[in-house]
């Protein structure tokens, strides 16, 4: 597991970005496992993105506050006050929120890579009924000076789409003794008609180092996404992937509270 200083492991985008007075982060590393498991693309980045953005989005709804507002007013960083800006400004759907039918929804989420690393801001508009239908993606970020801007927007496009599958549908099964999902033909993965319209916002910094782009978008969509379920259907779902099964599950624990 490498050390916060160098990326963190699973601990990576543990700590929250946010101006707040207290703050606590724990992470607990287990050494015995019933079963032999890897790193994922972005290690602890995705799942951590994930809980903290959608928390937070939690918070923002439960005062009454816009989310966007909400995580700007809590935020010091200008780069991310930049990114943040940016995804919304320059989207063409973001803007008619107020004007969807029943079950759609929009989502936002905004992340650091490694907190020292890229900048990336999404917003996502996703339609659910039986499943979750992922319909727009727009992405800002802020990779500092850009030195291909081609590579850029591929390394963004690409987790992005990456995400939306490990978000939506992506999921190995075990048991107490083995991985039961051990082949590729029932394994669910997006399909090429299920990819949604995709947008990438490029801020140029080129006073700044380069960054790097890859895997800031991961952690983010995720957020995003199920931020965007919350909208459509009025549930937190706080489990992934957002499958029929996991709505489901959502919507009876929400009935039960």
């Amino acid at each position: 597991n490498p050390p916060l200083a160098a990326g963190g492991g699973a601990e990576r985008n543990a700590v929250p970005a946010y101006a707040v007075p207290n703050l606590q982060v724990i992470h607990h590393r287990l050494t015995v496992m019933p079963l032999r498991t890897s790193a994922m693309r972005a290690l602890g980045a995705y799942a951590n993105v994930f809980a903290i953005e959608s928390f937070v989005d939690e918070l923002a709804r439960q005062l009454g506050e816009d989310p966007l507002a909400f995580r700007k007013r809590h935020l010091e960083d200008p780069r991310a006050l930049a990114v943040l800006d940016t995804v919304v400004q320059r989207s063409t759907w973001w803007g008619q929120r107020e004007q969807e039918p029943e079950g759609t929804g929009h989502g936002l989420a905004w992340a650091r890579y490694k907190n020292t690393g890229a900048w990336c801001a999404v917003i996502a508009r996703v339609r659910v009924d039986e499943q979750v239908r992922v319909l727009n993606l727009d992405l800002a970020v802020d990779v500092g000076m850009v030195v291909d801007l081609d590579g850029v927007v591929n390394q963004i496009e690409g987790g992005a789409v990456q995400s939306v599958s490990w978000t939506t549908k992506e999921q190995v099964t075990f048991d107490r003794e083995a991985i039961t999902s051990n082949e590729w033909l029932t394994y669910p993965v997006l399909r090429f008609s299920e990819v949604p319209e995709l947008r990438v916002h490029v801020i140029d910094r080129p006073e700044e180092p380069p960054v790097g782009a890859g895997e800031a978008a991961q952690g983010p969509v995720s957020a995003a996404l199920a931020n965007a379920v919350f909208d459509a259907l009025g549930v937190r779902v706080r489990e992934l992937p957002l499958t029929a099964d996991t709505l489901l599950r959502a919507v009876h624990a929400a009935e039960a509270a």
